[in-house]
This record gives C-alpha cells, sequence and structure tokens, in this order.
C-alpha cells in the first residue's frame, strides 16, 4: 500500500464533535489517516469534516434544512433524519470502498446514531472494519448488526462529552480501528476465491457428525463455513442469497421449530428459504429438528413446562423440549415442501436411529418415536428426490460418510447441468 492505512470517522458532527474530534486526534496518533463524513442534520459540525453532511443529504435525495428543526415527528422529523441520512452515508461508504480510498469505518452513537450509522455500516462487504461505539452495545445487538460481520462497542457512559471513562473507552475503539485499517490488506487477501465454499449447519448434539462431514469435504478440495443454529441459521441463509455459498449440507435444523415456538434460537425468519430462490447442491438432514429451546429451567413459558415435552437440562442456561408428533408431522411437511422447491440438485438422509445425540443409548429421549416426523417428511418429497434411510444416529461415521458421499453426487449434478447450458449455449 502506497499510503497510509485510512480509518473513515462518520457520524453527527454537531452533537458529538467532541468525542469525534478526541477519536480522530487519537486515530491520527496511531499512525493512520483519517478521512471524517459528517452526517449532522442540526446545526455546525464541530469541526470541519472532508466530506460535510450537504453531500450526505444529497446522495439520500433530501434537503438539509427539513431537518433544522429537530423535531421528533413529522416529515422533516428525527425519525426521516435518522433513514435518509443512513441511506446516503451508506452510498457515501460503498463508494469510498469500491475506490479504495478507505480501509476502515469507525461511528459513535446512542439509540439515534447507532441506528444511523450501522444501517449504512453493516451493507459494506464481509471483512470491511466496520466498528461502532455504542450505548446500545450492552443491549440486544441484532437490529443493528444484523448479518453482518460489524462489531459494537459499549460505550459504558453516554456518548455526551469527555471524561477519565469515556477517554479509555474511545481511545480503545480508535486503537482498535487503526489496527484494523493497518491489517486490513492481509485481512482481504484471506476472502479472496480459490475452492468452493460449503455451508453445514450444526448444534452441540449434530457436531460429531458434522465434524466428520467437514474432514471429508476439505480433503476433497472444498472449504467449509458451520453455522451455528442458534439463530445463526438466518446469515446463513443470507450469504446463499448474496452468492457467497457454492453448496450446502443443511444438516440441523431445530431453528424451525424454535421459530414457531419462539424460542430462544429462533433465527427470526423462515429457515429453508434461500436454497430455494439459489440453484446451489444440497443435501438435508433434519438433525435436531424435534428440539426447542429456552434459557434456564424457570424460564420456560408455563404452555411449555409439561411432561409431553421431556425437558431436558442441557446445561444451566439452556433446556431442549421435545416436539409433539402433530409437531413432528407439521415439520415433515415444512421440510418436504422446502425441498421440493428449491431449484439446484437436492437430497435428503434419514438417520433412523437418532436425529442427534440426544437419542443414544442411556440419554433421555432414547427410544422416543420420531416416526411422525420421518413418515411424513418422506410421504412429502416428490418422486425425484434422492432419498436415503440409514440404521444410524446421526452422528456415526457411516451416516456422515453417506452425507458427504451424497454431497459428491448433487456437486457433480450441478456442473453437469452446467456443461449442458454450455453447450447449448455455443449450439444454438
Amino acid at each position: 500500500m502506497s499510503r497510509k492505512p485510512v480509518v473513515c470517522l462518520a457520524g453527527t458532527l454537531d452533537t458529538k464533535g467532541t468525542e469525534y474530534e478526541f477519536v480522530r486526534n487519537t486515530l491520527l496518533a496511531a499512525g493512520v489517516d483519517v478521512l471524517v463524513v459528517d452526517c449532522g442534520v442540526l446545526g455546525e459540525p464541530y469541526f470541519e469534516p472532508d466530506i460535510p453532511s450537504s453531500v450526505v443529504a444529497e446522495r439520500a435525495g433530501i434537503d438539509l434544512a427539513s431537518f433544522s428543526g429537530g423535531v421528533e415527528g413529522g416529515s422533516g422529523g428525527r425519525n426521516s433524519a435518522i433513514t435518509n441520512m443512513s441511506l446516503g452515508l451508506k452510498s457515501v461508504l460503498e463508494e469510498l470502498c469500491n475506490e479504495g480510498k478507505i480501509d476502515a469505518v469507525l461511528g459513535l452513537g446512542g439509540t439515534g446514531g447507532t441506528d444511523l450509522l450501522s444501517k449504512a455500516f453493516r451493507g459494506l462487504g464481509m471483512g470491511v472494519p466496520k466498528l461502532i461505539v455504542s450505548t446500545m452495545a450492552s443491549n440486544n445487538t441484532r437490529p443493528y448488526v444484523g448479518h453482518s460481520d460489524m462489531m459494537m462497542m459499549n460505550a459504558v457512559t453516554d456518548i455526551a462529552g469527555l471524561n477519565r471513562i469515556s477517554k479509555l473507552v474511545l481511545t480503545n475503539a480508535a486503537n482498535a480501528a487503526a489496527g484494523m485499517a493497518r491489517g486490513y490488506e492481509v485481512t482481504k487477501a484471506h476472502g479472496e476465491f480459490s475452492k468452493p465454499l460449503i455451508a453445514v449447519s450444526m448444534f452441540g448434539v449434530t457436531t460429531p457428525g458434522v465434524m466428520r462431514i467437514r474432514k471429508n469435504l476439505e480433503e476433497h478440495g472444498f472449504e467449509v463455513v458451520t453455522f451455528h443454529a442458534v439463530g445463526e441459521g438466518a446469515g446463513m441463509e443470507h450469504l446463499i442469497d448474496v452468492g457467497v455459498i457454492d453448496g450446502l449440507i443443511d444438516f440441523t435444523l431445530p431453528e424451525i421449530i424454535n421459530h414457531w415456538n419462539k424460542g430462544i434460537f429462533d433465527p427470526g425468519m423462515e429457515r429453508m428459504e434461500a436454497a430455494i430462490r439459489k440453484e446451489i447442491p444440497q443435501v438435508v438432514v433434519p438433525g435436531a429438528a424435534e428440539c426447542f429451546n429456552f434459557g434456564a429451567f424457570d424460564t420456560i413459558p408455563e404452555q411449555y413446562a409439561t411432561p409431553e415435552r421431556n425437558i431436558i437440562i442441557h446445561n444451566p442456561n439452556i433446556t431442549s423440549l421435545l416436539a409433539t408428533p402433530e409437531e413432528m408431522r407439521r415439520l415433515g411437511e415444512y421440510i418436504a415442501d422446502h425441498v421440493n422447491r428449491a431449484k439446484g440438485p437436492k437430497a435428503v438422509a434419514f438417520p433412523l436411529l437418532g436425529l442427534d445425540n440426544y437419542f443414544v443409548e442411556g440419554s433421555q429421549w432414547h427410544g422416543v418415536d420420531t416416526s411422525p416426523l420421518f413418515d411424513s417428511l418422506r410421504a412429502g418429497l416428490d418422486a425425484g428426490v434422492e432419498l436415503i434411510e440409514m440404521d444410524n444416529n446421526i452422528n456415526d461415521d457411516a451416516f456422515a460418510d453417506a452425507v458427504f458421499g451424497l454431497f459428491l453426487k448433487q456437486w457433480a449434478a450441478k456442473a453437469e447441468a452446467a456443461e449442458r447450458s454450455v453447450a447449448e449455449t455455443t449450439n444454438a
């Protein structure tokens, strides 16, 4: 890199200018350059930015004068200002990144500032260093982070003036951003495409099977990314939709019933949808599909704290609850429907002796009847979908190896389809 690394410092210089000036000076002292983008709408900036708020507003197609009153509601209200300035900032940042002018983004915010910054930051590519110091970082961060790799750092105090506590936090944030900016060239190198990237969904009780499949995939020239089925399936779906994932082994599906029953591992969306929209090859296994979760035992809602749920204390902070036979039947129908509608090569595998480690001999769910799930899934699958059924637990090596072999078959079918398409285009 012929220039110094550059941290883009973005935020409202009218209301938090003192703090931004402190962070800018700390970044400069850390040996990086700083590009400041102002997003303030209420008044003049505390210091001169590199990109003024008028430019950010122009990118969003709005007039700053509409927001000068600082009202909370109406067309010129605070919410509208946050939404529109976030859109403008997103456009500015994407251009700066695409032109290679910045190596990290950093911002500071309360509730409004965090909302404005996060919507713009999280739209940047995976691997672009992005950090927000926020008063919301000790709360639920999912609305801000979404499926991105954006980081949030707890501000501890409100961002309203400098003091011995805020200086500590802001200095750490500035040095963290500076370090990430200096390392961005190396970071980008790790994101270069070389091997096909295969996603596999995993739960603690399906880990041995996934690890066996991962080993097989890596030995055959694939790169593997696992997603913990504790709500992170939503991130996997996002990456499938944006074209990052080349193939899928959806081995672990507890997020479906967690979504239905509002368990703690609810992904906040319907699972298995992205593969319907994309043509990636996939193998589906209903691993842990019978299981949904709450926190410690005393957090289980009354309607679920019943003997039929056969509650397992997974650890002091997580309980696992069993689906009813009717829920299992619905799960089978749901999975079959989603597999049928998926556009790429696809297959399904059943481990008839247990969907996870809860079913092994000596475990609490050993012997539990899961036939309603298998029966409805089997009956619902289209005739053209390959199905293998094995008298194994999901974590047995023989079953994991069979799933891997089934995936290789779908991968080959995808390659053959691509070759046919090229041949047809050439001969047209």
